[in-house]
Parts: C-alpha cells; sequence; structure tokens
C-alpha cells in the first residue's frame, strides 16, 4: 500500500514537472521548430504545385504541403499560428492573396497549432473565423512590424465573440476558448 502511494506521487510530482517544463518554453525558435504551411490550391493550379510549393517555401524555415482543393476557388480563409514569424505569415498572406483571389478572415489561434499556417482552409466552424477587411489585412501586411507586434495586432482581428448567431437566437458561443483568450488575449477579459 505505501509502495503504491510512493508510486503515485512520483508520478504526479513527474507528471507536474514535465507539464511545468513544457509551459516554460513559448516559443521555439524556427530552426528548431520549422513552420508547417498547409495550402489548399485551385485545381487550376493542379499542374504547377511543385513549383508553387518553392514559392510558398521561399522564407526558409518551412515545411510546405500543398493540396488540390476539389472545386475552382478555395475559401479565403487563412490561419497564423502564435509562434510564426511575421516574415514568414506576411509571406503566407502574399501568396494567399496571389493564389486563392484574397483573404477575407482569419483564424482564431486557439484552433491551430503554435507553428503552423494554413492557406485557404476549409477546416473550421464560422464561429472560429473573424472577417477581416482589405484595410485590416494591408495593416497586417506591413513590413515594419516585428513578430511581435504583427501577432498582436492578428489577435486584435481574431477576438471570439461571446454571443454568436444560431437558429434564429444570440447564443453563448460554444467554441469560445476562455483559457486561451486569458493567455493570449487578456484586454478582452
Amino acid at each position: 500500500m505505501t509502495y503504491r502511494r510512493l508510486l503515485t506521487t512520483v508520478v504526479w510530482v513527474f507528471t507536474g514537472i514535465l507539464f511545468c517544463g513544457a509551459g516554460a518554453v513559448e516559443c521555439p525558435s524556427v530552426e528548431s521548430k520549422p513552420v508547417k504551411i498547409e495550402a489548399w490550391m485551385s485545381k487550376r493550379y493542379g499542374k504547377d504545385l511543385k513549383q508553387l510549393r518553392k514559392e510558398f517555401a521561399a522564407m526558409g524555415n518551412t515545411r510546405v504541403t500543398l493540396w488540390v482543393y476539389p472545386a475552382e476557388n478555395p475559401s479565403k480563409t487563412v490561419a497564423i499560428g502564435r509562434c510564426v514569424p511575421a516574415y514568414i505569415a506576411r509571406h503566407t498572406l502574399r501568396k494567399a492573396q496571389e493564389y486563392s483571389g484574397g483573404v477575407n478572415a482569419l483564424v482564431h489561434q486557439g484552433f491551430v497549432s503554435s507553428h503552423w499556417v494554413g492557406v485557404s482552409t476549409s477546416l473550421f466552424a464560422e464561429t472560429s473565423l473573424s472577417p477581416i477587411t482589405g484595410q485590416q489585412l494591408t495593416h497586417l501586411m506591413d513590413d515594419s512590424l516585428d513578430t511581435s507586434e504583427f501577432q498582436l495586432l492578428y489577435r486584435k482581428f481574431t477576438i471570439q465573440k461571446k454571443k454568436v448567431k444560431a437558429f434564429g437566437l444570440m447564443l453563448d458561443n460554444p467554441q469560445l476558448l476562455k483559457e486561451f483568450n486569458k493567455k493570449y488575449y487578456p484586454a478582452r477579459e
């Protein structure tokens, strides 16, 4: 019985140390953890995927995967993880504008991996998206923004609504990420 308690205590302490240590490293460098870029391209680009992969990867420190979207016009949604450097994010936004016909929505960062970018993605529910104007996109594309300023601005443009319209009613947002929002969107709470 004592052995079991000791073992349980050791496991809990080890787990606590493991999780505390994991949380201490906020954003590993892109040299140690490259950014994964996944893009869904219009079927008209199907024959050019090899060249497009090189274009998306031009900034370095990335792993690029491209898929052919089954229809002519994929979504104009972009998701950018919270650890993606500004120069990679801006480059990817430019490519999204060039090959997807623009960007009209951004995905809240709580729904994506920290080192992930999704272009023309249809993976997310409407309640996780935030519409973006051309002016906001231009502001995000400003080369004078460093990574922390870019990420702050991205989060400003993707604040989740506490209430969403569903079934003709205004209901609590079922996808509201309260803990993530407290940590990364502190001005909201």
